[in-house]
């Protein structure tokens, strides 16, 4: 494959000053596409103006550029960009062509660039362009290494740090059931209670419910774009964005204002929902959803991942089932599981016993073997005597008058007419 490089002296000198970190970030958002493996190692190796200096030279000399490259490709930080299937005859050389063909895709976004623009278009938004470095900027997403985002534009709280420090994903698909709509209500609406910031992707279905239950519950939740923040998308979830970013949550992008998104820039940005939260739960997924890409991704990079299962029947929750039985995934079914899945250990665990409104204890819970065994033989209604009640039981009479007694005292049995009945306590509740 011929190296796509620009053709010398095509590209005009920058209208802005490229040795400003913050101006170069802003830049590289624009030139490069999210994820960009080749742009994130040269700019960790350079520093963004550096990088960004070197590619405006590489598009004006690409002959000058190839012969920098020799030696620049020895940088811990790219030598591990290779190309999959290139020769790698010494350390790095499969980088050069890499690197050139990158040079060749960021080139036609050089002419006119000028990242003030995007910047003062934030500003009137009253957003805020984060860099790494910014105490606010959320470092996990730098677990994400060279696809890590170079910066991140963000309208509503720019403390990304502080707001996704207990964070939970919620993610589903765009066409989801009735079933899919209330049980994410219910985990987002719980988790916003337990002090989890909600993190989705401002889609339709799964997502825009996720966002609404946190928003219900007053709660935190922050929405990650494809596109820039100046244009909220998709356009029916306007509102619920701006409550978004106007309730103490954010809207994110990695992209700059008037970026548009696209099939690409959805699954991409997939990655940083998976990083940015703390856990990961796919609450409605089809078997190819995109999803299922969050989830992946939230697993490649050590989150812990949930899923919620649905009816064996529903191609909606098939994609959940599928993450199940491969264990990629724990079975997840209420906020309280969801909370120990992402919280602190010890502070948010899950009471063993059943959840509240599903507990159904026995009358007889709590008691022994030989105290049981009298119990079931026990009539309801008319009285047996305690040597009938011995013989059905299985026990010597001793044992059995002493564990009758036992039950009287415990309110589970009583004498009646002809010997000993059962008595079943009404519980509190009426049930």
């Amino acid at each position: 494959m011929a190296d796509r490089t620009p053709t010398p002296g095509l590209v005009s000198a920058p209208v802005f000053d490229v040795a400003d970190e913050r101006l170069a970030r802003a830049a590289w958002s624009r030139i490069a596409e999210p994820g960009d493996e080749v742009a994130g190692a040269l700019v960790h190796a350079l520093g963004a103006a550096g990088a960004l200096a070197w590619v405006y030279d590489a598009a004006r000399d690409p002959e000058q550029a190839r012969r920098t490259l020799s030696g620049l490709v020895h940088h811990s930080a790219l030598a591990g960009v290779v190309a999959p299937g290139e020769p790698t005859g010494g350390r790095g050389t499969a980088s050069v062509p890499r690197l050139l063909r990158a040079v060749g895709r960021w080139t036609p976004r050089l002419d006119g660039l000028d990242p003030r623009r995007e910047l003062y278009v934030l500003e009137r938004l009253g957003g805020t362009f984060l860099v790494p470095g910014d105490p606010r900027w959320p470092t996990r997403v730098d677990d994400l290494g060279a696809a890590a985002p170079l910066g991140l534009w963000v309208r509503g709280e720019p403390d990304l740090a502080d707001v996704g420090r207990r964070s939970v994903a919620v993610v589903g698909a765009r066409a989801c059931t009735d079933y899919g709509r209330h049980v994410t209500g219910e985990l987002a609406t719980g988790l916003a209670a337990r002090g989890f910031t909600v993190v989705s992707g401002g889609a339709y279905g799964i997502d825009a419910m996720a966002h609404r239950g946190a928003l219900v519950s007053d709660g935190v939740t922050v929405a990650f774009l494809a596109g820039g923040v100046d244009r909220l998308y998709p356009a029916g979830n306007v509102d619920l964005l701006r409550s978004v970013a106007s309730s103490g949550g954010a809207v994110v992008s990695e992209v700059p204002p008037g970026s548009v998104p696209s099939r690409v820039r959805f699954l991409l940005r997939n990655r940083l929902i998976a990083a940015f939260a703390g856990a990961t739960v796919v609450v409605e997924a089809a078997w190819r959803s995109g999803s299922l890409s969050t989830a992946t991704r939230a697993a490649e990079l050590s989150r812990p991942v949930g899923a919620v299962p649905g009816p064996v029947t529903s191609m909606a929750s098939s994609g959940c089932h599928r993450l199940l039985r491969e264990g990629a995934a724990v079975c997840v079914t209420d906020a309280a599981e969801v909370a120990e899945l992402a919280g602190e250990l010890g502070h948010d665990a899950v009471d063993a016993g059943p959840p509240p409104g599903h507990r159904r204890d026995a009358p007889q819970d709590g008691l022994d073997d030989v105290e049981t065994r009298a119990w079931d033989a026990l009539p309801l209604r008319a009285g047996r005597p305690v040597e009938s009640v011995a013989r059905a039981a299985g026990l010597a009479l001793p044992e059995t008058l002493a564990a009758l007694g036992r039950l009287e005292l415990a309110g589970l049995a009583d004498r009646a007419p002809g010997g000993w009945r059962r008595r079943v306590p009404v519980r509190p509740d009426g049930a």
